[in-house]
């Protein structure tokens, strides 16, 4: 059998070395000069070795997201540059030496056999751009593919003619000669949330109209996004270019609330049309190109709320790419590398800092590589700094996400019903929120404030050089840590990360992490858990859920529960017994952070992944830019 092996590499690299041991080699490129790329494919024959025989993994390469391939100069790190990836399983010779010669003599070489066959996996930036605008006329004036019109139980109220007494539905019910009231009495349609129905009738300047139902009432950010979400569903099937929006009862609501409102309908179409298809074979792009919000208001204010709607959406469709990614694309090289182009994108306000796992050392975060020790993917320190152009610095704040690109378990492999082996790639959903709010506010640019984004990244695997059962890791701020579970490994890179956060000098950090089993025990699969000893630092982030809409719940930070967390022969275990797991998991990230600095952890592990559809929801992002925007202010 012979393995085809695709590689994807800048034009104009210069090799500056190549390390080798008895199992590994690297090969290092330091130099880009051109964005441009070359594509080429060779073969290799497995050639068998007396000594051992070494199975590849079977590899795919993506471009993630919607940050744009950019040149970074990097002295800290040299993120891999040339990235040659397995198609095919196959036995690899053992010999570095070999093999570097025969990709060097086969580099101009193609073979074909016929137990080879090459995968090539499309990307498609995701995003539709949808155009918004916010218009004052007359519904019946507004012309385009559909008018929606979101409808609470109430406006579909009746006479005893069966006419509409609400006057929006009156007034299109009457340009229709009667019809929308009869179709909808048809259909049974009430307005009760979930329901929607479209009619195509002659008679507006629009090609459809649109009931799009809100319940009792509608009055919280998440309803209003749920509108712009069903309206994007019915555009979709309607293969609707153009739609309008308006509410059948606007009356009575303030400029704040219009702000609001129109800000979340833009947000839900943003969300709502996206849909992840880079490694489907085949998918269509998204029809609705502009979306008129009628009845809300217009001017230069609310122009700008829907521009930040559209930043911030567009950030949770990037970590809901990150999250969706596989771990055989995103790597946690691939993790720093996005990070790396978004403070390329926003340079004039982001800067980058990646270590490496020999600088890491060097900091003697010894938790944090005691995780990454197993993988043949090295771990990558992110760091990312957001500076305001201009202006004094009032809040220095930092966010922290855990980073698992997969966690295998480790030799507390994870086995049984149960175990989501299997979606472990959303390990690194913290990681995704984080990096999400970091393009966000690049874009936004809030001042007064500094931020720091941090992720451990790496991956949990199983060999011989991995973490043990009954381990000891030493932690950078010098606590020690008995490994009583291997499969508890976020919360041993998050402590280094914490501790690193604290010595940025901020005064509020925020964790996330896809922690804990307990949580989504506790609280289901749409409730993310809050842990804080700070009233104030809850107070300000659950404000911030208000707007973005997103549910949180707090937990205790019930301290008697450490004495489960003692260990005989290290200042502490990594996981105690399984009551209350997700508090304990708490109490053990509380161990490395300064008490000086108001600290805040957030278990997203439910949230962060809608089972039904097998899709990450990019859970966070939205609550922590309002929270940043909120200490700018």
């Amino acid at each position: 059998m012979v393995a085809t092996i695709v590689a994807s590499l800048p034009s104009f690299l210069l090799a500056s070395s190549v390390a080798h041991s008895s199992s590994t080699s690297s090969l290092i490129f330091n130099k880009l000069r051109s964005s441009s790329r070359l594509r080429f494919s060779f073969a290799v024959a497995p050639l068998c070795s007396r000594r051992a025989k070494f199975m590849a993994h079977t590899l795919a390469s993506a471009n993630l997201g919607l940050t744009q391939p950019a040149n970074i100069e990097n002295p800290k790190a040299q993120l891999p540059l040339l990235n040659i990836h397995m198609i095919r399983s196959s036995y690899l010779d053992p010999w570095p030496h070999f093999r570097l010669f025969l990709c060097v003599c086969f580099i101009v070489m193609k073979f074909q056999d016929n137990d080879t066959k090459m995968v090539v996996v499309s990307f498609v930036k995701n995003a539709g751009k949808i155009a918004f605008a916010a218009k004052e006329i007359d519904v019946g004036e507004w012309k385009g593919d559909m008018l929606a019109v979101g409808v609470t139980e109430k406006d579909m109220t009746k006479d005893e003619n069966s006419k509409f007494q609400n006057s929006i539905l009156k007034k299109l019910d009457r340009l229709l000669g009667g019809l929308l009231a009869e179709v909808s009495s048809e259909e049974d349609f009430t307005g009760k949330s979930g329901q929607s129905t479209v009619l195509r009738l002659p008679g507006l300047g629009s090609k459809r109209v649109g009931l799009i139902g809100l319940g009792q009432s509608a009055s919280s950010p998440s309803a209003f996004r749920g509108l712009g979400e069903a309206v994007a569903a019915a555009a979709k099937t309607a293969q609707a270019n153009s739609v309008a929006v308006v509410l059948a009862s606007p009356e009575g609501l303030s400029n704040e609330s219009k702000l609001g409102i129109a800000s979340a309908i833009a947000s839900g179409a943003v969300l709502g049309i996206h849909e992840d298809n880079r490694y489907k074979s085949e998918s269509k792009k998204p029809q609705l190109k502009s979306l008129d919000i009628l009845g809300l208001g217009t001017g230069p204010e609310l122009e700008k709320k829907l521009k930040y709607a559209e930043d911030v959406s567009s950030a949770i469709v990037f970590g809901r790419e990150l999250v969706n990614s596989p771990a055989n694309v995103l790597t946690p090289a691939a993790l720093a590398e996005e990070a790396s182009k978004i403070a390329s994108s926003y340079s004039d306000v982001i800067s980058a800092n990646i270590l490496t796992a020999e600088q890491c050392k060097e900091l003697k975060m010894g938790s944090y590589l005691g995780v990454a020790a197993a993988s043949d993917n090295p771990p990558y320190f992110i760091h990312l700094c957001y500076k305001p152009l201009s202006g004094p610095i009032k809040a220095k704040l930092a966010l922290v996400g855990k980073g698992l690109t997969f966690d295998s378990g480790g030799y507390n492999i994870k086995t049984g019903p149960g175990c989501s082996i299997d979606v472990m790639k959303i390990d690194m959903g913290g990681s995704a929120a984080v990096l999400g709010s970091a393009k966000a506010l690049g874009q936004i640019k809030p001042p007064g404030v500094e931020v720091h984004f941090i992720v451990a990244s790496c991956e949990n695997m199983i060999s011989g050089t991995g973490m043990r059962p009954g381990d000891i890791l030493t932690a950078s701020n010098g606590k020690t840590i008995e490994v009583n579970n291997t499969d508890a490994e976020g919360r041993l890179t998050l402590a280094d990360a914490l501790v690193y956060a604290c010595n940025q000098g901020v005064e509020k950090i925020v964790d996330l992490a896809t922690l804990t089993g307990a949580c989504i025990v506790a609280l289901g699969p749409s409730i993310a858990g809050v842990f804080t000893p700070s009233d104030e630092l809850a107070k300000e982030v659950f404000e911030a859920s208000e707007i973005s809409g997103e549910k949180f719940w707090r937990m205790p930070l019930e301290e008697s529960y450490w004495e489960s967390m003692k260990s005989g022969v290290a200042d502490m275990v990594n996981t105690g017994g399984r009551p209350g797991g997700a508090i304990t998991a708490a109490l053990f990230l509380k161990q490395f952070v300064d008490e000086k600095v108001q600290w805040m952890h957030i278990d997203l592990a439910g949230p962060v992944w809608n089972e039904k559809k097998r899709v990450a929801t990019g859970f966070g992002v939205s609550t922590l830019v309002e929270w940043v925007l909120k200490n700018s202010s």
